[in-house]
């Protein structure tokens, strides 16, 4: 059984979630400052999978007794540049790939950050030795094995994305679970 909730409701709803941010997600204030400019919560929580989540406060007045954590359900993995996930595919791949498969279940983002994008690859416009041939094999192989929705975002917009990405997660649903 499902309750089904008003308009007014989710519009209620959606303003109490409060985004979770991995305590070790590093050289993030660019999205800390975006999330206090627009007056979004969000509260430090060592995250099981990803570097940003979500929770929604409890709400009585929903009949909401405490709040409902959905870290186990939808993440955002952030990287700061294809240097660092390069880093992450080679150096690193062990430890990265644990990480995809303890989260398989999961809705996973992967928001790579900075003005490079998917022509980068293909023109190994990037500090890493690692093969652009390799790069991108490896990147379509995680986004098809541990269902990645990859995202090259300029940093600037980072705070928007990961609010926007959680929010209609949300928001959807609510309207269609």
């Amino acid at each position: 059984m499902r309750y089904h909730y008003t308009e007014s409701e989710i519009k209620q709803l959606l303003k109490q979630i409060v985004i979770l941010v991995d305590t070790r997600e590093k050289e993030n204030r660019h999205i800390l400052d975006f999330f206090e400019s627009k007056n979004i919560k969000y509260k430090e929580k060592k995250l099981f999978v990803g570097d940003y989540s979500f929770f929604v406060e409890k709400n009585q007045e929903l009949n909401i007794e405490r709040d409902l954590y959905f870290d186990d359900v939808i993440c955002i993995e952030r990287k700061a540049s294809l240097d660092e996930l390069a880093g992450n595919f080679t150096a690193d791949r062990d430890r990265f790939e644990s990480e995809m498969l303890r989260g398989n279940k999961l809705r996973k983002f992967l928001l790579i950050e900075n003005e490079q994008g998917y022509n980068d690859i293909i023109n190994h416009n990037y500090r890493s030795q690692y093969a652009p041939k390799s790069y991108l094999g490896t990147l379509f192989s995680f986004q098809s094995r541990y269902n990645l929705d990859i995202n090259f975002i300029r940093k600037e917009l980072s705070g928007n994305f990961i609010f926007s990405s959680i929010y209609y997660y949300f928001r959807n649903y609510l309207l269609y679970s």
